[in-house]
C-alpha cells in the first residue's frame, strides 16, 4: 500500500520547501519531492535558488564588490593596502561552501519538522497520487490529500547559440569558472545578464551585454533606468541595445559571435559567451496527462488568485504559475497554500511585489512606475531625493542614485517607490511595508528616520512629494 501523506510538495526550491516547512507546522503530514544533484554529485535541496541562483550569484557579486572597493576607493578613503591581487578559487570555493551550508540548513529544516524528503523526480498522476523516480530509476508512489506543484524554472536555451562546455554557459555556469576571462559576451541585458556580467566586469573581464529589446530595463521606472545605464556604462559595461544574436561558433577554444543591429551585421570573438535570455518554468512531465491539470500557452500551470489549479486539491506555485520569477513570490504562494489547505484565510498581495538587481549600485522598485502611472490617466506627485545629498551616503563614499516615491493626489497612498543606490535592497522594505500597511506618504514623512542613516533618502523623498525637503532645493508645486 502506497504511503499516505496529507500534502506532497513536488519541488524543494524556495517556493516548494517553505511550503512544505508551513504545512508541517500546520501539523500535516507533509513530503517534498525533490531531485536536484548538486556540484558534489549527492542530492540537494534548495532548487535553482540556493544552489546555482540567488545565493552563490550574491557570493560572487559580494566578492567582488569588495574587491573593486580595494582597488579604486579605499585610497579616497584613507585607506593604503597596496596591491590587491584576486583568488578567483577561493572566491568559488567560498560560494560553494555558503551553498553546502545553506541546502544543508534546509534538509537540517526538514528533519526538526518532520518532512519526509522523497529523493528523485515528482509526477502528479490521477487522483492525487505523485510517482518518484530516483536516481536509479526505481518507482514508488505516494498517495496525497493535497499536491503541492512548485517545480521552478530553467534558464532559456537558443537554438542559434547551443551551450558549449564551459565557453558557452547559462546562468549556472557562469558561476564555475576560476579563471577570469579576457572577453565576455553576454546575450540579455536582464536582472541575470546584468548581475553576471557585473561579476566578471569587476574580476577585469571586458563585458559587451547584447539586448534585442530597444529599451534598456523596461519593466523599471524610466528614470531609475536611465540612472542605472549611465552608471553601469561608466563601470564599463558596453550595453547594446536593438541587437539580435544570429549564432554562435566555437573555433579554437573561443566563441565566435554573430549578431545583427540597426547597422547591420557583426561577428566578434570572446573568450566566454553567456546565455542569460530569461528562464521557462519547468512542466516537462510534471503532470502525467490523466491528472488532467491545465496549462496555459506558455506552458504555465493555470491557477486563480489563490494558486488552486483546476483539479481539486492541486495547488501551483512559485515559478511555473504566473506572475515574475522571484523566489519571495514563490516563497509567500508556499505559506498561502499551505494555510488554506489547513483552513486559514490566506492570500498574497501581488501589487506590492519587491523587485530587486543586485549590481552595483542596486536597483529596487515596488509598485507602478510612474509611465504605468501616467498611462492610466492617475493624478499623481513624485518626490525624489538623491544619495549626493545625503551624509551617510558621502560618508560611505558611496553617492550614486536616487530614491523616487510615487503618491496618488486623490488620497496620499503610495502609488510605487522606485531606488538605485548603496542598499537600495534594505531600503526598499520600507516601502514595501508602507504600502502593505496603506501608509500615506506623509505617514512617512512624519516618521523620525535615525540620523545619519541612508534610510534618511526615503524620508526626504516623501517630504519633497509635498515640496518641503530639507536637504535639496524643492520645486515649485502648481
Amino acid at each position: 500500500m502506497a504511503d499516505v501523506y496529507d500534502v506532497v510538495v513536488i519541488g524543494g526550491g524556495p517556493a516548494g520547501y517553505v511550503a512544505a516547512i508551513r504545512a508541517a507546522q500546520l501539523g500535516l503530514k507533509t513530503a517534498c519531492v525533490e531531485k536536484w544533484i548538486n556540484k558534489q554529485d549527492k542530492p540537494a535541496l534548495g532548487g535553482t535558488c540556493l544552489n546555482v541562483g540567488c545565493i552563490p550569484s550574491k557570493a560572487l557579486l559580494e566578492s567582488t564588490e569588495l574587491y573593486e572597493t580595494a582597488r579604486h576607493n579605499f585610497f579616497d578613503l584613507g585607506i593604503n593596502v597596496g596591491e590587491v591581487s584576486l583568488d578567483v578559487p577561493k572566491m568559488i570555493s567560498r560560494k560553494d561552501q555558503i551553498v553546502k551550508d545553506l541546502t544543508g540548513g534546509v534538509a537540517m529544516l526538514f528533519k526538526h519538522n518532520g518532512i519526509d524528503w522523497l529523493q528523485g523526480e515528482g509526477q502528479l498522476l490521477a487522483d492525487k497520487q505523485v510517482q518518484v523516480t530516483d536516481q536509479k530509476g526505481k518507482k514508488t508512489t505516494v498517495q496525497a490529500g493535497n499536491v503541492i506543484l512548485a517545480t521552478g524554472s530553467v534558464p532559456i536555451e537558443l537554438s542559434a547559440t547551443p551551450l558549449d562546455g564551459d565557453i558557452v554557459v547559462d546562468s549556472a555556469g557562469a558561476l564555475d569558472w576560476e579563471d577570469v576571462p579576457s572577453s565576455v559576451c553576454v546575450i540579455g541585458a536582464g536582472v541575470i545578464g546584468l548581475e553576471l556580467g557585473s561579476v566578471w566586469r569587476r574580476m577585469g573581464s571586458e563585458v559587451v551585454l547584447l539586448e534585442a529589446q530597444d529599451t534598456f530595463l523596461p519593466m523599471v521606472d524610466g528614470a531609475v533606468a536611465k540612472e542605472a545605464k549611465r552608471a553601469f556604462e561608466k563601470q564599463g559595461l558596453e550595453i547594446l541595445l536593438s541587437t539580435r544574436v544570429m549564432g554562435s561558433e566555437v573555433k579554437k577554444g573561443k566563441v565566435v559571435v554573430s549578431y545583427q543591429d540597426s547597422e547591420g551585421d557583426h561577428e566578434k570573438t570572446f573568450d566566454k559567451l553567456i546565455v542569460a535570455v530569461g528562464r521557462r518554468a519547468y512542466t516537462d512531465n510534471v503532470c502525467a496527462s490523466e491528472a488532467d491539470v491545465q496549462l496555459d500557452e506558455r506552458g504555465l500551470i493555470h491557477v486563480n488568485e489563490y494558486c488552486e489549479t483546476n483539479v481539486p486539491g492541486v495547488y501551483a506555485i512559485g515559478d511555473v504559475v504566473r506572475g515574475p520569477m522571484l523566489a519571495h513570490k514563490g516563497s509567500e504562494e508556499g505559506v498561502m497554500v499551505a494555510e488554506r489547505i489547513a483552513g486559514e484565510h490566506a492570500s498574497v498581495n501581488y501589487d506590492v511585489m519587491p523587485n530587486v538587481i543586485y549590481t552595483h549600485p542596486e536597483v529596487a522598485w515596488v509598485g507602478k512606475t510612474e509611465e504605468q502611472i501616467k498611462s492610466e490617466g492617475i493624478d499623481y506627485q513624485v518626490g525624489s531625493f538623491p544619495f549626493a545629498a545625503s551624509g551617510r551616503a558621502k560618508a560611505k563614499g558611496d553617492t550614486t542614485g536616487l530614491v523616487k516615491i510615487i503618491r496618488d493626489k486623490s488620497n496620499d497612498r503610495v502609488l510605487g517607490a522606485h531606488l538605485i543606490g548603496p542598499s537600495a535592497s534594505e531600503l526598499l522594505g520600507q516601502s514595501v511595508l508602507a504600502m502593505e500597511f496603506d501608509a500615506t506618504v506623509e505617514d512617512i514623512a512624519h516618521t523620525i528616520h535615525a540620523h545619519p542613516t541612508l534610510s534618511e533618502a526615503m524620508h526626504e523623498a516623501a517630504l519633497s512629494a509635498d515640496g518641503r525637503a530639507i536637504h535639496i532645493g524643492n520645486r515649485k508645486r502648481k
